[in-house]
């Protein structure tokens, strides 16, 4: 990756601020819990921390924070069900025709091929690799 995630979530929550609003309180003290713990206390700041994101749908720099996150989420702990989630949430935030911050957009997109990565989902297997071989190019 071209970039530190967990810079790009930090400086992204602190953007995330004016956007929030009333619930920028809550999403600071989730953060805390989650930067300063492991395992399940963690998990269950993280999983706050995504649902807050919903009832804020158009909070771009809170919802850049939380792919940020939910990579930190999928290193940590590799299960298929953070690279879903990863991919979700980026999917959703690149659709989204609003105005973003480029940055927070190059990063989204560059997650999200590591999400799909993760997942194996850009990978040719053997079968796709000798099919590609064996068939006729144009001009025969």
């Amino acid at each position: 990756m071209q970039f530190d995630a967990a810079l790009a979530a930090q400086a992204a929550l602190q953007e995330a601020e004016t956007e929030l609003g009333s619930g920028w309180d809550t999403a600071a003290e989730l953060e805390g819990v989650f930067s300063s713990n492991a395992g399940s206390v963690a998990r269950e700041a993280y999983e706050g921390l995504l649902s807050l994101a919903t009832s804020y749908p158009q909070a771009h720099s809170f919802q850049a924070f939380c792919i940020y996150i939910t990579w930190q989420q999928a290193t940590e702990e590799t299960i298929e069900r953070h690279f879903q989630t990863g991919i979700r949430l980026c999917e959703a935030y690149l659709v989204s025709r609003e105005a973003k911050s480029q940055q927070h957009i190059d990063y989204v997109t560059e997650l999200y091929g590591s999400f799909r990565d993760g997942l194996g989902l850009d990978e040719e297997d053997e079968i796709q690799v000798e099919f590609r071989k064996d068939t006729p190019k144009g001009g025969d």
